[in-house]
């Protein structure tokens, strides 16, 4: 699929998305047994149609798509996809930057936090203007969020992922590589049923909290 170009004079960044196709049993693995296979692959297609809609609607010269899986009705026009590649999330954030560098700065976002809008994304992207990284913490430990000047696969690989002290060692990654480091307001990742609550009542008019109101409460009791 060939991209269509932004607004390339005043885009201060190309915006990357790295996701899975949303099949069931593939995806939100997390959100069962409170949702179903079926119903957690619905979520996670409402989530990755409003993350696409931000990245679309957020200025940008480029916007990639890294995909595990096959683009679907889901993915709009816009978008030069590309498959993911490496064994661990590590190679796999490594190899969407070096994949999608076309001489611009760099702003990565994943499927996992629907209530992202073109606002945030611009910010972080205009945040490169002066720091040569951004960052977005996730309330989990991890991040929602990585920009680069310029990708270095020595920056994520190696890094380990899904740890609740993702986030704190991939920042100390950039600062010992002796970047200048902007750091974004913090953000829910929807991992789990009281995750995909919490996203969806903050972001009410999003896709996601839709899907969320239309199957209903499915938090499992502590």
């Amino acid at each position: 699929m060939t991209a269509t170009t932004g607004t390339k004079g005043t885009a201060d960044a190309d915006l990357i998305v790295i996701a899975k196709e949303p099949a069931a049993g593939r995806v939100k693995t997390r959100l069962t047994p409170a949702y179903t296979p079926a119903e957690a692959a619905d979520l996670a297609t409402a989530a990755l149609r409003d993350t696409l809609a931000a990245v679309a609607a957020a200025p940008a010269a480029r916007r990639t798509l890294a995909l595990a899986g096959t683009p679907g009705p889901w993915l709009p026009d816009g978008f030069a996809v590309t498959p993911q590649r490496g064994a661990g999330l590590d190679e796999r954030l490594a190899a969407a930057f070096d994949d999608a560098w076309d001489g611009r700065p760099l702003v990565l976002i994943g499927m996992d936090t629907p209530q992202v809008t073109p606002a945030m994304l611009t910010r972080a992207a205009r945040e490169l203007r002066r720091s040569d990284a951004v960052f977005g913490p996730a309330a989990d430990g991890g991040f929602w969020l990585l920009g680069l000047r310029r990708p270095d696969a020595r920056l994520l690989r190696g890094v380990p992922m899904s740890r609740p002290d993702t986030g704190a060692v991939q920042r100390a990654r950039l600062r010992a590589a002796g970047l200048r480091v902007a750091v974004l307001p913090e953000l829910t990742d929807v991992d789990t049923p009281a995750d995909a609550e919490a996203v969806a009542a903050s972001a009410p008019g999003t896709r996601f909290a839709a899907a969320v109101r239309a199957l209903g409460v499915r938090t499992v009791p502590a």
